[in-house]
C-alpha cells in the first residue's frame, strides 16, 4: 500500500513538473517573445527579460532576436544607365522593430531573409539602372593633381568627371526606398552598403584601354610641354651666351685700344726725344714688318729708293 502511494505521488509530482515546465518560460536580454493560442497571437510582444508564464499545452511562445541582424545578398550582374554591366554585391543590417507584425507577415527570420532578398535586390537593381557607372563607383569629386591641372584639359578630355550624386547618396536612396516596403513587415532597415562593385570582363577591357589611352595622352602633353620648356631654356642660354661674348669682346677691344694708345704715346714720346731714337724706332718697326711679311722662299722686287729696301741694303752691305 505504501509503495502504491509512493508511485501515485511520484506520478503526480512528475505531471506537476511537466505542467510547470510547459507553463513557464524565460526571456533573455537579447530576446522578445510573441505568445500564440492555437496559432493566433495573444496580447502584445513581451520584451522584459526574466521568467514568464503561459497556459500549458495551449499557448506557444515564439522567440525573436532584439539584436541587429545581417543580410548578405548575392552578387548580381546589373546594367548601369550608360549601358555598362557590373557585378554588385550588397549587404545590410536590420532588426525586428514590431515582433507581432513581423510574426504575422513573415513568421520567422528565414521568411524575412527571403523577403529582404526580393526587396533589396530589386531596389538595388533599380538604383543602379538609373545612374551612370562613375556615379556608382565614386562618392566625391576628385581634386586634380597640380601637374594634371596645369595641363588644362578640355571637357571631353577631362579624366575627372563631375560627380553629382555619388555612391553614398545612391545607397541612401536604396535604403530609403526599401525601408518603406520593409516597414510593413515589422522590420527596420538600419543600413545598406555596396560590399563590392566589379566590372564584367568586357567592361574591364574597355576600362583598362581607356585608362591606358588617358595616361598616354597625359604623357604626350607632358612631353610637349617639356620640349617647349627645353627649347625656351636653350634659346635663353644662346641669347645670354651671345650677350656675354659681345660684352667680353667689347671689353677686350677697349683694353687693346687703351694699350695701343698707351704704346703709341710711349713711342711718340720716345720718337720726339732725339734723331737717334727716331731712327731706332723706325728700324724696329721695319724689322717687325720684315718678320710679318717675308718668308724663306719669298721674292721681293723693290725700288732702291724705298725705305723698305734701305735697311736690307745696309744689312747686306754690313
Amino acid at each position: 500500500m505504501q509503495n502504491k502511494n509512493s508511485i501515485i505521488i511520484g506520478v503526480a509530482g512528475f505531471i506537476i513538473l511537466i505542467f510547470i515546465l510547459s507553463a513557464s518560460y524565460t526571456i533573455s536580454e537579447t530576446e522578445q517573445v510573441i505568445i500564440t493560442r492555437f496559432g493566433r497571437p495573444v496580447g502584445g510582444p513581451i520584451n522584459e527579460p526574466g521568467i514568464h508564464f503561459k497556459l500549458p499545452f495551449v499557448e506557444e511562445k515564439h522567440t525573436f532576436d532584439k539584436r541587429f541582424l545581417e543580410w548578405d545578398g548575392d552578387a548580381n550582374q546589373i546594367p548601369t544607365k550608360d549601358k555598362r554591366f557590373v557585378w554588385i554585391d550588397t549587404y545590410a543590417r536590420w532588426r525586428i522593430s514590431d515582433p507581432l507584425l513581423f510574426f504575422q507577415r513573415v513568421r520567422d527570420e528565414r521568411g524575412a531573409q527571403a523577403r529582404l532578398d526580393d526587396i533589396l535586390d530589386g531596389e538595388t537593381r533599380n538604383a543602379i539602372a538609373n545612374h551612370d557607372l562613375v556615379e556608382i563607383v565614386r562618392s566625391t569629386n576628385r581634386v586634380p593633381d597640380l601637374h594634371l591641372d596645369s595641363l588644362q584639359l578640355s571637357e571631353d578630355e577631362n579624366i575627372f568627371p563631375t560627380i553629382k550624386i555619388g555612391r553614398e547618396k545612391i545607397t541612401r536612396e536604396i535604403l530609403a526606398n526599401a525601408s518603406k516596403r520593409i516597414k510593413e513587415m515589422g522590420i527596420e532597415l538600419l543600413d545598406l552598403r555596396f560590399k563590392r562593385i566589379n566590372y564584367v570582363e568586357e567592361v574591364q577591357k574597355k576600362i583598362y584601354e581607356r585608362m591606358i589611352t588617358e595616361r598616354k595622352r597625359i604623357a604626350d602633353k607632358y612631353r610637349s610641354e617639356g620640349q617647349g620648356e627645353a627649347s625656351k631654356i636653350l634659346g635663353d642660354k644662346e641669347r645670354e651666351l651671345k650677350r656675354i661674348q659681345s660684352e667680353a669682346y667689347r671689353t677686350a677691344q677697349e683694353i687693346i685700344g687703351d694699350a695701343d694708345a698707351e704704346a703709341t704715346a710711349i713711342y711718340a714720346k720716345a720718337y720726339n726725344k732725339s734723331n737717334e731714337s727716331r731712327d731706332f724706332y723706325r728700324f724696329l718697326k721695319t724689322l717687325e714688318t720684315y718678320k710679318n711679311t717675308l718668308g724663306e722662299k719669298d721674292w721681293l722686287i723693290l725700288s732702291t729708293k724705298s725705305d723698305y729696301f734701305k735697311y736690307l741694303e745696309k744689312q747686306s752691305g754690313r
